[in-house]
């Protein structure tokens, strides 16, 4: 039965070669998909990147997109940040949100490209407006601090909440934080434990020790020091040294 299934196999899998010889740009791309990630073949970023190529030199935008990204991480090709950039545009003009989000934060970051907030913005926003959650949040953050856009705290939690909901967890800390100071919504200690907890519960250390601060003190819970501390522990075993020190204050171990 095995010697069957592999058999059937390597007959799809030449019939997709055979395809995307024939250059289907969508079967190029999926066969780049199956080098890329090993399936059904030996894993290779190099010859993932030969067929995204050809894909993408047809214009298909997942595959260019896959190509920055190949060339973001240096996957398969030498790593370079203006090859990544010139795929992500031709990709982003397309309206491929990820490639969109990449290429923001290119911008930000000046890699490939000379540095421009206003830039970053802007693709930031075409991508969070197709729902992608990492484009809401980057979005939400450049609002939150006033980069590439003017700064407003009620635009930043707007642009949070909907990536939050989606289950970013940097966005619920930020969300959390925002619930917690009062910046951009009415000041709720409730609200901000909600997505403290969301975070938190996701390994996120900044919002484990946040959520001990809030059970030692009181914000938003009923005040209960074992709940603090399995919080603070949580964050100080990854490292977060403001719930280390707060351990030894109270002369625990983590």
């Amino acid at each position: 039965m095995k010697r069957i299934l592999n058999f059937l196999f390597t007959v799809l899998l030449c019939a997709g070669v055979a395809m995307a010889q024939n250059n289907d740009a969508a079967e190029l791309y999926d066969l780049g998909n199956k080098y890329y990630y090993g399936r059904g073949v030996e894993q290779s970023y190099p010859e993932a990147v030969k067929w995204y190529r050809m894909a993408a030199e047809q214009g298909y935008a997942n595959a260019q997109y896959a190509l920055g990204l190949c060339y973001e991480k240096g996957r398969g090709v030498e790593q370079s940040y203006t090859e990544a950039v010139k795929w992500y545009h031709k990709a982003a003009e397309q309206s491929e949100a990820y490639a969109q989000n990449n290429l923001g934060l290119c911008y930000i970051n000046g890699e490939g490209v000379e540095q421009s907030n206003t830039e970053a913005a802007k693709w930031f926003r075409k991508a969070a407006e197709q729902g992608l959650a990492s484009a809401q949040y980057n979005l939400g953050r450049c609002y939150s601090i006033g980069e590439g856009v003017e700064q407003s705290y009620t635009e930043a939690v707007k642009w949070f909440h909907k990536s939050a909901e989606q289950g970013h967890a940097d966005a619920q800390c930020k969300l959390g934080l925002c619930y917690y100071f009062g910046g951009g919504v009415e000041q709720s200690y409730t609200e901000a434990v909600k997505y403290y907890r969301m975070a938190a519960e996701q390994g996120d250390e900044f919002a484990q020790n946040m959520l001990g601060i809030c059970y030692n003190n009181g914000f938003g819970v009923k005040q209960s020091y074992s709940e603090a501390v399995k919080w603070f522990r949580k964050a100080a075993r990854q490292g977060n040294s403001s719930a280390q020190e707060t351990l030894k204050s109270f002369g625990e171990t983590w």
